[in-house]
This record gives structure tokens, sequence and C-alpha cells, in this order.
């Protein structure tokens, strides 16, 4: 697999961004990916808010944004995967071009504004996908929408059934004021009617994604929110608006930048988050993750679980099934016999 990939990368790298994301996505239901399942053994088992996952390696939610490689994906190595933004109403996004690719940098900037096509569509290919390993939706809000918190509880409730976990977005910047939804009230009330929502499907958890462009009060502010509103985990972090130290001609683009520019900036929230937390809520590490060593310090650092999208522009899906080999290696090295024993066990050097 990792030497078909070698051989395609520079292919695709030689389309615009979103073209080859496209192809990227034909190629896995063309079955060229390869791969046998997730990568796993009794040091990578673990559990995560009740989610019992073969490995901690997982597919950040933006690269299969409406369901499409489900089957395929599952095969590629991952651990569990997060499909979505998923809208009430399809959208289009954003005027094209959205994405770029940093190179330089191991990076990309994204301004999609949640493309997808829509909650019905979606919510149909997932009761229809496999479900070897966990499956999450990233729930997203129309932009023209005139109760964007509405959204969220809406896409649930159609969806839930379907998934096992769904993540409520409001740190993506590619929407405008949706990040204004992280505040303490707007977040409550959100989180509120998400619960609701999710009444009739407890077995679906609840995640919230947050943004790590957050000032110290903000992120104590929602750690406590997150905290009382009993939602099963945070995902840290979605991508920053931040431009520190780029050399790519495309860094003045505007969007999302993700990948290794964003590790450091991402992991320090992260640890800052599990401070916070106090163990009680379970963290799962994003931002830059391209290596074992990368996904180690995340662990380490209070994730339970990583997720990964941009280094696999780079890489390959391939990357995965690679990241979580060498991460079993790393637990043993330390002696650690779960990935439990490693969570927060360098966190300190983060703060």
């Amino acid at each position: 697999m990792r030497l078909l990939e070698r051989i395609g990368l520079p292919l695709l790298k030689s389309f615009d961004p979103e073209t080859a994301h496209g192809l990227s996505i034909r190629a896995l239901n063309m079955g060229l990916a390869g791969g046998a399942g997730p990568v796993t053994s009794d040091r990578l088992r673990t559990d995560v808010a009740g989610l019992t996952l073969p490995n901690p390696v997982g597919l950040a939610a933006g690269f299969d944004k409406n369901a499409q490689a489900v089957a395929p994906l599952s095969r590629t190595g991952f651990g569990f995967l997060e499909v979505g933004a998923a809208t009430p109403r399809p959208q289009p996004g954003n005027p094209k071009p959205r994405l770029f690719r940093l190179t330089e940098d191991q990076a990309a900037i994204n301004r999609f504004g949640f493309n997808n096509d829509g909650m019905d569509a979606i919510g149909d290919r997932l009761a229809a996908a496999p479900r070897d390993i966990p499956l999450g939706l990233n729930l997203g809000a129309n932009k023209d929408s005139a109760d964007r918190a509405a959204d969220f509880a809406t896409v649930l409730r159609r969806c839930a059934a379907d998934v096992d976990f769904a993540t409520v977005n409001v740190s993506s910047p590619n929407t405008e004021k949706l990040r204004d939804l992280q505040g303490r009230a707007a977040l409550s009330a959100l989180l509120a009617g998400v619960m609701e929502a999710r009444a009739d499907h407890s077995s679906c958890k609840v995640f919230l994604k947050i943004a790590p462009d957050l000032t110290d009060d903000e992120l104590a502010e929602i750690a406590e929110v997150a905290l009382d509103a009993g939602i099963d985990a945070i995902i840290a972090t979605n991508t920053t608006l931040s431009r520190d130290g780029l050399r790519s001609a495309h860094k003045g683009e505007m969007g999302g930048l993700s990948g290794q520019p964003v590790f450091e900036k991402s992991t320090r929230v992260l640890a800052q988050l599990s401070r916070l937390t106090g163990g009680k809520l379970p963290l799962i590490g994003v931002g830059g993750v391209g290596s074992a060593e990368q996904a180690y310090a995340k662990i380490k650092a209070g994730a339970s679980a990583v997720q990964l999208y941009t280094a696999m522009v780079y890489a390959g899906v391939g990357l995965a099934g690679d990241i979580a080999r060498g991460l079993d290696q790393l637990l043993q090295q330390d002696g650690h016999a779960t990935v439990a024993d490693a969570i927060g066990a360098g966190r300190d050097a983060w703060l």
C-alpha cells in the first residue's frame, strides 16, 4: 500500500489541491489504498469516552466530508474515523480556490466554509456504512441559518442512530461569527440543546471541538462549561488563524491553517485543557500530528487519542498505520502496558 501511495502522491500533487482531494476519495473507493483493517495490539487497544478503539489514531473531520469512503478508510489502519462536517441543508461553501498546499511548511490553509451534501444525504450514507471501528460525525451549521445553535441539534437528531459519536464544531474559522459560539453563555445554551437532542440516542457520545486561538480565560470557561454540560470528550484543536513562521507563498491566504506549524500551539492548549479538566474528561489531540513521536507527545500532554488529516496530504492515508505501529513501539520502549498508562505523563513540559 505504501509503495502504491509513493507512486501516486506525486501525481496527485500535480493537480490543484481540491481536485487532488476528490481524486483521493475516488482512489479509496476503487480499492487502490488497500489495507486489511485497523492496526492493533494489547498496548494500542484503548477506551475513550466509552468507545473501544483498536488504536488511538483517528481520522479528523474534513477529509471525508460527505461520508463517501467510510468502508475503505476503515481498512487503512485507523482506530476510528470522523466524517463531516454535515449541516442541515446542503451548501456549496466558499468560492474556489479555497484549499492551498503550503509544501515548505508541511501545512495547508483552507476556507471551505462547510461545503457538504447536507444531513439527509450524509445520514443515508452513514446508515449504510460498515462500523468495524468507531465512526463519528462532525456537526456544522448552515451559513445562512437563522439559528445556528439549533442546527447542531437538528443534525444530531437526524444522524445520531448511525454514528458512535458526534462532534459539535464551533471552532471552524471559515463560517463568519461561528467561533462566537465558544463564549460561555452561547456555548452553554448550544450544548444544552445538543444534549437534549441526544436523549433518544444515549449510545451516541457528544464531543466538542475547540479552536487553538483561545485566551487562558476563554479556555478555562470552555472547560467549565464542558464539564457542566456533561459532554463526553473535547477535541483540541481545530485550525488556527495564526501565520507565525510560515515560508510558503500561500501564507497570506485567508482561512484556517493546519499541519506542522500548528503542532506546538495545539499541544500547549491540549496540556492546559488537561490541567483544567483534571482528568474528568477525555481529550483528543489534533493539530500537526505527522509521526508516531508527535502522536505520543500529544498523549503524554494529556490526550487519550489523536487525529490527523493534513499530514496525509504529504504522506498518504497509509500514514495512520505507520503512526499506530510506531506508537506501539514507543509505548513498549517506555514500559507502558497500555495507552492509558502514558496519558499526561509529560504534560508539565507543555505548561
